[in-house]
């Protein structure tokens, strides 16, 4: 462990990185290090920041164009330089996040970029140039060269890891559940990102079909990141944003576009099905285990979907706590290493690159 106070910042771009984040910055301030969040309002990431007290410098707009995302991208890596120098910031972390790379260099700062998502070629192309090292789970499918260090686990065991996770099952009643019954989350996707373009999930049509089908069978509860069809407003779940965890943890099944809320369900016990035409190496590790049904979107058909998710619902969730239990034997506390790599390195560089099996006193 460094003997010296570290001075870290973390920048968060959207709101499945803050609970990425959260139990680092928070293990990070217990040990006596300066932490300095900074981030732009997407999806609720502010207000998700609030909620968990964490103190953060607002940076830029996000923009909904490819243009003004490049613009904005530009303004905020001048805005991170400006806070690196003033700070005099040690370590710069985020998630495939460039701008920060780029603002650290000519300083002092070491930039770790995370990633797992391989189709993000050119956000992935720019933190390489850039960055210090660039972090991947070892499932992760592409070599992106020596800057690479692989991790034994998933984004999603930085807050769903057993040793930072207990739900709550008050959750259940402020969703209205009664004893016994069933339900399931769906979640679609605003397909905004750079990543997104050209790719497909649900259509509007099967939608409606869909969710008209499956409440048949089961309590349906929509989390979106954009608009959908009016007649499905009200199935919209209604809990405070740091709740949906303990709502993935105890429904029956999770259907949605979104790939990280898809591999959160997995990582609960719940069963998945990912309707996407995109394909990331933690989703096709999981489906390896039966707890990811990958869909390519519009490309199958919605019978297809709700046959399986009726059938998913109805198989007992012990089989499913089973699956995830094998997955999970070989992966770590990925805040754990998190902890480890900042305030280790670079001592323990020879060890990040050379020895993975070391990673097995972070479980």
């Amino acid at each position: 462990m460094k003997d010296r106070k570290l001075r870290i910042l973390v920048d968060i771009g959207h709101p499945a990185h803050v609970h990425f984040f959260k139990n680092f910055i928070w293990e990070m301030e217990k040990h006596g290090h300066e932490i300095t969040v900074t981030g732009y309002d997407k999806d609720n990431s502010d207000a998700l920041l609030n909620l968990y007290n964490i103190p953060h410098i607002k940076t830029v707009k996000y923009g909904k164009t490819m243009g003004k995302k490049m613009y904005e991208n530009i303004k905020l890596a001048f805005k991170l330089r400006k806070i690196i120098k003033r700070k005099k910031i040690d370590y710069a972390l985020g998630i495939a996040a460039y701008p920060e790379a780029w603002a650290c260099l000519g300083t002092k700062c070491k930039s770790f970029p995370f990633s797992d998502t391989e189709h993000a070629r050119s956000q992935i192309l720019l933190c390489k140039i850039a960055c210090t090292h660039l972090i991947t789970p070892t499932c992760y499918m592409r070599d992106e060269g020596n800057k690479q260090i692989r991790y034994k686990g998933y984004h999603e065991l930085a807050y769903l890891h057993s040793k930072r996770f207990t739900p709550d099952p008050s959750v259940l009643k402020e969703l209205d559940i009664g004893k016994g019954e069933k339900y399931l989350i769906v979640r679609f996707v605003s397909w905004t990102a750079s990543h997104d373009i050209g790719e497909k999930g649900f259509s509007t049509e099967d939608k409606i079909k869909f969710i008209k089908a499956i409440e048949k069978h089961a309590k349906p509860f929509i989390t979106s990141e954009g608009d959908y069809p009016d007649e499905l407003k009200k199935y919209k779940i209604k809990i405070p944003l740091h709740r949906i965890h303990d709502a993935l943890y105890y429904a029956s099944l999770y259907v949605g576009e979104g790939s990280t809320m898809a591999s959160e369900s997995a990582l609960l016990g719940t069963p998945s099905i990912y309707v996407n035409t995109l394909r990331m190496g933690y989703t096709n590790e999981e489906e390896k285990f039966g707890l990811i049904k990958q869909y390519q979107g519009a490309k199958n058909s919605c019978d297809d979907i709700i046959k399986d998710a009726i059938q998913m619902i109805n198989t007992p969730k012990e089989e499913w706590n089973k699956k995830t239990k094998k997955l999970l034997e070989d992966k770590i506390d990925v805040t754990t290493f998190m902890v480890w790599l900042v305030e280790n390195y670079p001592e323990n560089a020879k060890i990040i690159k050379g020895d993975i099996t070391y990673q097995e006193r972070f479980k």
